[in-house]
């Protein structure tokens, strides 16, 4: 259970910037640049989080 909160806000979260996020990025370049970004943001904030505990 404890796994399982902090997927649902990553997916809360996803939900709230996803719209703009895909209208802001309408060209495929820049979508692809900023969601390499993202990813890379995501990974370590995961990383982080898994050595915290």
């Amino acid at each position: 259970m404890d796994k399982v909160i902090p997927v649902l806000y990553m997916i809360g979260v996803l939900i709230l910037v996803l719209p703009a996020f895909l209208q802001s990025n309408s060209k495929s370049k820049i979508f692809f640049k900023n969601l390499s970004i993202w990813t890379i943001i995501v990974l370590i904030i995961l990383s982080i989080a898994y050595f915290v505990k």
